[in-house]
């Protein structure tokens, strides 16, 4: 017999800042970033997503816009520990989640994504969960989209 298991992609504003403050205390010393790092950009945010069970299957997205607008979800192969390793961009995984919702769609107009796309990355989370407990993601807002409208979660299957 299998269940579903909704999990929520939760804000890590604290990891963020952390990232934040990385931009901003390059930026004041004139330094440059190290090669390969990724810096956070203004538009862009780490959230992650906290595994209960380890095996599971991937079912579905599920994104709710609550204007119009656009948000990729990049997931990150790194168990983070900021204070010890920068975000490198070898660490940044394909492919990533696009989530859209045009001007003029109808409010209750389901949100747009590329379909397999999505579906990979749904399945790459689900093996990554095997060995993982926590996994961190980057949300890159866009168009009109921003953390206080954007709403994510992922549902998988778990067997028992």
């Amino acid at each position: 017999m299998s269940m579903e298991l909704e999990l929520p992609f939760r804000p890590d504003n604290q990891l963020t800042e952390v990232m934040r403050l990385r931009v901003q205390s390059l930026q004041q010393r004139g330094q440059k970033r190290q090669e390969g790092e990724r810096l956070l950009l203004p538009n862009e945010a780490v959230y992650r997503l906290d595994f209960s069970k380890q095996s599971l299957r991937f079912s579905r997205w599920t994104v709710c816009l609550a204007q119009a607008g656009r948000v990729t979800i990049t997931a990150t192969s790194q168990l983070w520990t900021p204070d010890l390793t920068n975000l490198m961009t070898r660490q940044l995984l394909e492919p990533a989640g696009v989530f859209w919702r045009a001007p003029g769609d109808a409010s209750d107009a389901p949100v747009q994504c590329y379909e397999a796309d999505a579906y990979e990355f749904g399945e790459r989370i689900a093996e990554l969960a095997k060995v993982r407990k926590v996994m961190y993601f980057l949300f890159a807002f866009a168009e009109g989209c921003s953390p206080e409208t954007v709403d994510c979660s992922i549902t998988f299957t778990v067997d028992s």
